[in-house]
């Protein structure tokens, strides 16, 4: 597959998976989310490859789902073509990361946003900018049921998780690193190489210790009920885009909804 959406670099063991739509401020289009599953599915199969790290070229990490995207192309799609799209695109995409068997980085700055925070949220470690920050508006702006994924509670704790889908609010980095969804805080400057050098430690280790690590590790909320319930959600997700709230915000349009959001209007 020829890249046209996403950058791919390597550093020795490390290799760096660029959202190259800054532009769109990275938003994911069809496009740049199956070029992002065919570099991680690479990197996986790579056995030179120890390290991924996840990132976003220019200002912002991803504003999530690219919604003018949706609205002209996915509008009227039928409960079965939506249902065949997002679990492909959103669910099993999503997964694939969270199932990688070698340690992944999230690299955030800026906005990382509804299916931005899925995304980073899949990888192991997040290390963001001090100007970064963490929301999910999907229920207040679109009237879903939050993204497709809900892994919101499980990175975040299920409190802090109902206060910011209730209120559709933002957590900047510090509150982020506070309740332990970011392992580091750095300057924006410093970003890249602070995150290159937690990829580069990490790549010491022996892979297939740390390939056992990792599935252990994972294996811990999976023994909870996580895979359980982020599929149970998936359903649920689903439902909503076939009530009359979510009808009324589409006919006014998807890609309007969060500017009629950030100004109180109906």
């Amino acid at each position: 597959m020829t890249y046209e959406t996403i950058e791919v670099e390597n550093h020795d063991a490390v290799r760096r998976i660029r959202l190259a739509r800054e532009n769109a401020r990275n938003a994911q289009s069809q496009q740049l989310l199956d070029e992002l599953d065919d570099a991680v599915i690479k990197a996986g199969n790579d056995e030179s490859v120890r390290v991924v790290i996840i990132g976003g070229k220019g200002d912002h990490f991803s504003a999530g789902h690219d919604l003018k995207e949706a609205q002209q192309k996915r509008a009227d799609f039928t409960v079965e073509e939506r249902w065949e799209y997002e679990s492909l695109r959103y669910f099993d995409y999503c997964m694939r990361i969270w199932d990688l068997p070698k340690p992944t980085i999230a690299e955030v700055q800026g906005a990382c946003v509804a299916g931005g925070f899925m995304v980073a949220n899949m990888c192991d470690l997040i290390v963001c900018s001090e100007d970064a920050f963490f929301s999910d508006p999907v229920n207040h702006t679109l009237a879903a049921a939050a993204t497709e994924v809900l892994i919101h509670p499980w990175v975040m704790g299920l409190r802090k998780a109902k206060e910011m889908l209730y209120t559709g609010g933002r957590i900047d980095a510090a509150e982020a690193h506070r309740i332990g969804m970011v392992n580091r805080v750095v300057s924006r400057d410093h970003l890249e190489q602070a995150t290159m050098d937690l990829a580069q430690q990490i790549a010491k280790a022996p892979p297939f210790g740390m390939r056992l690590i990792k599935k252990s590790l994972n294996r811990m909320p999976d023994a909870q009920g996580m895979r359980t319930a982020l599929s149970a959600h998936f359903d649920l997700h689903q439902l909503s885009h076939v009530t009359e709230e979510f009808r009324q915000v589409k006919e006014q349009g998807l890609a309007a909804a969060i500017q009629r959001n950030k100004s109180g209007s109906k």
